[in-house]
């Protein structure tokens, strides 16, 4: 029962600096004009009251816009 302590010890110091989740810079030019909208970038489609507005990190993702109320 032991090992699993020291290996649940070993595993979490493994994975504190994971390498790749450095930050590389500044977002693109398309993230910060989607923020700049009040907008997010999402995977997926956008919630119901949202619609896509435009693109993110370089065309991957999409920027979701509340839709305006009439």
């Amino acid at each position: 029962m032991r090992i699993l302590y020291v290996l649940f010890a070993v595993l979490f110091f493994l994975f504190q600096a994971t390498p790749g989740f450095a930050d590389l810079g500044p977002p693109p030019a398309d993230t910060l004009a989607c923020r700049a909208q009040g907008g997010f970038c999402q995977l997926l489609n956008c919630p119901p009251v949202f619609s896509v507005s435009g693109s993110c990190q370089g065309g991957q993702l999409k920027c979701c816009t509340r839709i305006p109320r009439a």
